[in-house]
C-alpha cells in the first residue's frame, strides 16, 4: 500500500462494498489486450488485467471489502431452462476459459472476497450481494459493462461502468439510468423485455425498440400497465405487447436477488500472498505492481 493510498487519520466515511461482475472484467482484459503467458506457458493476460483493474478500483474506491462474482459456466441457469436460446450461440477461447476457473485462487490470493454457485449467473450473485449490503445499512459499488445491472441501482447502490483507454468509470446513478435509458432503474427489466436483446437472444416486443420500450414505460409504468392498455395502441404495437412471451423476457432479464451467497467480512489487499501468487504464475509486472514498485 502506498502511503498516498491511506485514509487521513480523523476523517471518518462511510466505506462501500465493492462487488465486480468478474466475468464482464475478465473478459474485457482477455480482449483489450495482447496474449501473455506466464509460468508453463499458460495463459495469464485476462488474470493480470482482471487483477489491474481490481487494484485500481480498491485503490480508487477504498471499499469496505472487494467481493468478485462468476458465472458457472457448466451449470444452465433457470433462465436457459425458460428460454432455451437465451445467450445460445457464445463461444470462448479456451485460453480464457482456463484463465476463467483460474480466478478464485487469484481473488484469495489479492485478498478479495468470491463467489460462484451452480446454476447462478454472476449479475444474480452481485445483485443479492448489494441487496445484503443495503440491508446491513451500507452502501454498494457495483463494477459491470452490463447495462442490465442498471436496475440495481437506488440511492445505496451504484454501477460503476468501465471506460476504454484506463480513465475512471462512469458512475451510474439513477438519473445516468434515466439519461441512458428513458426509464426508471425498476423498470429496466420491463425495458429490456420490450426492446430486447440481442447478445442474450432475448427478441423482445416486435416492432417497438428502446425509442418505443421507454415511451410506453413513461406513459403506463410497467409491462402490465401496458398490456392492459393495449386497446389504446396502435394495432401493431397492441399486437406487439400482447405477446405472451414477454413476460418470460423479463424474468430472464430480472436479475435474482435471493442467490446463495453470503454479505463478505472486511477485506483488503494482502500485499505479500498477491506479490508471492503473481510470481507464482510468472507475472512479475503484477508482482512489482502490488509490491508498490510499478
Amino acid at each position: 500500500m502506498h502511503e498516498t493510498d491511506r485514509i487521513p487519520s480523523g476523517v471518518v466515511a462511510q466505506r462501500s462494498l465493492l462487488v465486480l461482475d468478474g466475468d464482464s472484467l475478465a473478459h474485457r482484459a482477455y480482449h483489450g489486450s495482447r496474449p501473455l503467458s506466464g509460468a508453463g506457458g499458460r495463459p495469464i493476460n485476462a488474470m493480470h488485467g482482471f487483477a489491474v483493474m481490481a487494484l485500481g478500483l480498491w485503490r480508487a474506491e477504498r471499499p469496505r471489502a472487494v467481493l468478485a462474482c462468476w458465472d458457472t459456466l457448466t451449470v444452465p441457469t433457470y433462465r436457459h431452462e425458460e428460454w432455451p436460446a437465451y445467450q445460445s450461440g457464445r463461444e470462448f477461447d479456451p485460453e480464457i476459459l482456463e484463465q476463467l476457473d483460474r480466478m478464485p485462487e487469484l481473488c484469495e490470493a489479492l485478498g478479495f472476497a468470491w463467489a460462484k454457485a451452480p446454476g447462478y449467473e454472476a449479475d444474480d450473485l452481485l445483485a443479492t450481494a448489494a441487496r445484503l449490503e443495503t440491508e446491513a445499512g451500507g452502501t454498494a459499488l457495483v463494477v459491470t459493462s452490463d447495462r442490465d445491472a442498471y436496475q440495481l441501482v437506488s440511492d445505496t447502490v451504484t454501477v460503476l461502468s468501465p471506460r476504454t483507454g484506463g480513465y475512471a468509470p462512469d458512475r451510474v446513478d439513477r438519473a445516468e439510468v434515466v439519461e441512458r435509458y428513458g426509464v426508471l432503474p425498476e423498470q429496466v427489466p420491463d425495458f429490456i423485455a420490450l426492446r430486447g436483446d440481442p447478445s442474450d437472444k432475448i427478441p423482445g416486443a416486435k416492432g417497438i425498440g428502446a425509442k418505443g420500450a421507454a415511451e410506453l414505460l413513461g406513459r403506463y409504468g410497467s409491462l402490465e400497465g401496458i398490456v392492459a392498455a393495449a386497446d389504446e395502441l396502435t394495432p401493431r404495437r397492441a399486437e406487439a405487447v400482447r405477446d405472451e412471451r414477454l413476460a418470460l423476457f423479463r424474468r430472464v432479464a430480472t436479475m435474482d436477488r435471493k442467490a446463495p451467497v453470503k454479505r463478505p467480512a472486511d477485506n483488503t489487499v494482502d500485499q505479500a500472498r498477491a506479490a508471492g501468487y503473481a510470481t507464482e504464475i510468472g507475472d512479475e509486472r503484477l508482482a512489482e505492481r502490488v509490491a508498490g514498485r510499478a
